[in-house]
């Protein structure tokens, strides 16, 4: 009898149609020779069985929005993709909490949500086209984190299956689950580098009854004034979603005006929003202009916001290439960011789009430019975040420009407790390998 080849032994453990050879790597790299499609969670643990036991690798993706977001290894042997593997496994509605399969979009859940008066106090970028799966394993966040917190905050329970194709559950099914050490801080944010997320539990919180978005314009572009505004904001009783600078470039995509601008949200029963925004005209300085988006208007403007960032799934940007880095620093040292992002495309030639919180101080950098303009913002990015006490990371790049620059920014002094853990659940470093800190 002659011997099967190995994609012919993959494609025995599944049906008809889950799997399909590709004919080149992509331009973003953590691509695979093959793709394969599970439906079931069985299906997902016997190809990650399969390719331990085999000595192969395996990449996982949900749609691939997040494709180009760390990795030095641009071909793995397989792509295992939870694009088919979708929908809603229960829906406790009395407890407000849902539990779904990883690769399901965040959009088709937040509408099937919807009836129910409920959603998922997440906010991430492309959310029609961004998995569970793939926010959870990335710990991606917005600027509506202010009010909603990070996905560490609103996932309680998972089920992960192991690279050797053991299936483990961690957290449980209600809200109130303080028993032991909270597992799932472990997988959020590993770039699933332990195990392919199964299913994920998350709490839910009511649909608002109302909302808006202020925005707060500084023709002057003086950040004292900024600052000095949000500092006397921020002392309020106000309980905005979102407290967001824009820089110049930035605003004239999103609002038409080129100048720094200040996106508060509210969301609430319509009395509250409206107290709060008489607030913040009160409050705001003579300098500053003001301008309300509500209801549908305020929808229009997240929609353009969220889909401003790239995405792995988009073709590669024409004349030059683009980068997303994520930098986290003190809160109000996201006036200094964005300020620097203004003189960094000077500089470097490129032109720069960014964001940042000025209530939990992450920020969001988008850069489109040549190859060595691009590398060279980054690089003056990641300084300027370091003199602050901060850091950058690298959200999106092409995978030729991934081998030039340190995406994580260095070893974290905890990296021996990363490395220890990854070896311990992936001796054979088969999903996802090179994918995380350190080449972990």
């Amino acid at each position: 009898m002659l011997s099967l080849t190995w994609l012919d032994e993959l494609s025995a453990l599944l049906r008809p149609g889950q799997i399909e050879v590709n004919e080149s790597p992509h331009p973003l790299g953590n691509s695979g020779a093959a793709t394969v499609y599970p439906q079931t969670e069985d299906e997902i643990a016997a190809v990650l069985r399969y390719a331990d036991r085999q000595g192969k690798k395996v990449v996982i993706a949900g749609r691939g929005t997040k494709r180009g977001f760390g990795g030095q290894r641009e071909q793995a042997d397989i792509l295992l993709s939870l694009e088919h593997y979708t929908g809603i496994v229960e829906h406790a509605a009395a407890d407000m909490t849902v539990t779904v399969k990883a690769g399901t979009k965040f959009g088709d859940l937040q509408r099937a949500l919807a009836p129910y008066r409920q959603k998922v106090a997440l906010d991430l970028f492309w959310p029609e086209e961004a998995t569970i799966g793939g926010v959870i394993a990335a710990n991606d966040s917005g600027p509506k984190r202010l009010g909603y917190g990070s996905a560490r905050d609103s996932v309680i329970g998972m089920r992960i299956v192991y690279p050797d194709g053991t299936i483990i559950r961690s957290g449980g099914k209600v809200v109130k689950n303080v028993a032991g050490y909270d597992m799932n801080k472990l997988f959020i944010g590993a770039m699933g580098t332990l195990g392919v997320l199964s299913e994920i539990t998350l709490k839910l919180r009511p649909l608002p009854k109302y909302e808006s978005v202020v925005l707060l314009s500084f023709p002057t572009g003086d950040v004292h004034d900024i600052r000095s505004f949000a500092v006397s904001f921020l002392d309020t009783m106000m309980e905005p979603v979102c407290f967001e600078l824009l820089n110049p470039a930035l605003s004239e995509r999103l609002t038409g005006r080129p100048v720094y601008t200040l996106v508060i949200g509210f969301e609430d029963v319509e009395n509250a929003v409206h107290y709060q925004e008489q607030w913040v005209e009160r409050l705001r300085p003579k300098m500053a202009e003001m301008s309300i988006l509500a209801a549908e208007e305020a929808s229009a403007f997240w929609q353009a916001f969220y889909t401003a960032a790239p995405n792995g799934r988009l073709a590669l940007a024409k004349n030059g290439v683009e980068a997303a880095v994520k930098i986290g620093v003190v809160n109000l040292d996201v006036l200094a960011v964005l300020r620097e992002s203004v003189l960094i495309a000077d500089r470097c030639h490129v032109r720069l789009e960014a964001h940042g919180g000025l209530g939990h101080g992450l920020c969001q950098v988008y850069v489109h430019g040549s190859e060595e303009g691009v590398l060279a913002a980054i690089e003056e990015l990641r300084q300027a975040a370091v003199r602050l006490g901060g850091y950058a990371i690298v959200k999106h790049l092409p995978f030729s420009l991934r081998q030039r620059v340190d995406v994580w920014g260095g070893k974290p002094s905890y990296f021996f407790l990363l490395e220890g853990i990854k070896r311990k659940v992936d001796p054979n470093k088969t999903v996802n390998d090179q994918r995380f800190i350190g080449g972990i």
